[in-house]
């Protein structure tokens, strides 16, 4: 790499969020010996609004579009983000140049030791932000409360500490970069409580246009996450579903083949519409779409017209 420009990173300022781009910057280096990378924080208008639940103020793109707008304008040069807050289509200009190892795709459930969703007595209060981890946590144990909930990873568990709330879901993935996987007390099992699609993978999105960072970023790439991806986000494209639909996707290489798991659910937990499809990793992002397609016509897409208004 002889271009002796900085690579600009462009972040949120969340703990997860600066660990996240923390590492990728250390990444770059090590496969860049010299290559000088600077991140640049930048407040998005989901960090700003803390009192309303996402699926009300807009959806998760709130925490990318403030740093979107900064990789269009050409002030940074590389944004890192959880795959699982992007919206299903990006904006024209930008690319998704990598995604690396995945971390654990499972979701969470942290609270005193030796607890589980499944034991959590009737009325007990459990804490989400998650449309999809109430329904589904409300199928696997009717009796718990869910309570919205909002804030970064250490907020969250604050509200486990303090008893505002007996236990509160979260990704594993970003307790585990935190260094807090020793206040999980169950990590649920992706058969039964199917993750976000995408759930524990990075997305690292540059300017299309961009060769130089593209070709920084191509040695942090890896296949698993990238089919990964693939399949799970060719699953939300092919819904078009919004942050008000409570669904999940969760893709598994098996040699050859990659097996892909999808689920849309009512916030109440019924109905839900479930199903797997199996096939050659060459065609992940099919699979991903073929299954988001059965469970429509199965109708998903009746659930979806009553939560988001769209023509069923």
């Amino acid at each position: 790499m002889t271009d002796d420009r900085p690579v600009r990173i462009g972040t949120r300022g969340s703990a997860l969020a600066l660990w996240q781009a923390n590492h990728v910057r250390d990444e770059l280096r090590r496969h860049h010996p010299g290559l000088v990378v600077e991140l640049e924080i930048i407040t998005t208008e989901g960090d700003r609004i803390q009192d309303r639940p996402l699926h009300a103020i807009g959806g998760k793109g709130l925490f990318v579009k403030a740093i979107e707008e900064r990789l269009l304008d050409g002030s940074v040069d590389l944004a890192v983000h959880s795959m699982k807050d992007l919206p299903a289509f990006g904006p024209k200009g930008l690319v998704i140049a990598c995604t690396p190892p995945r971390e654990d795709p499972r979701d969470a459930l942290v609270g005193p030791a030796g607890l589980t969703l499944a034991s959590m007595p009737a009325g007990a209060r459990l804490g989400t932000g998650s449309l999809r981890r109430g329904a589904l946590a409300r199928r696997i144990n009717p009796g718990v409360e869910v309570v919205p909930i909002r804030g970064n990873v250490p907020t969250r568990m604050g509200k486990v500490d303090s008893g505002e709330v007996d236990a509160v879901l979260l990704a594993a993935a970003g307790l585990r970069r935190l260094g807090l996987a020793d206040r999980i007390a169950e990590l649920l099992d992706p058969d039964a409580f199917c993750p976000a699609p995408a759930q524990g993978i990075l997305a690292l999105q540059c300017r299309e246009d961009d060769a130089r960072v593209k070709d920084v970023l191509a040695a942090l790439a890896d296949e698993g996450a990238t089919l990964a991806a693939a399949a799970e986000r060719g699953f939300l494209q092919r819904l078009e579903a919004s942050c008000t639909i409570p669904m999940g996707c969760h893709a598994v290489r098996h040699g050859d083949e990659l097996e892909v798991h999808g689920l849309v659910v009512h916030p109440s937990g019924e109905p839900c519409y479930e199903g797997r499809r199996r096939g050659p990793v060459t065609e992940a992002d099919a699979l991903g779409r073929a299954l988001a397609h059965e469970l429509l016509e199965a109708g998903a897409d009746a659930v979806m017209a009553e939560l988001d208004g769209r023509p069923s």
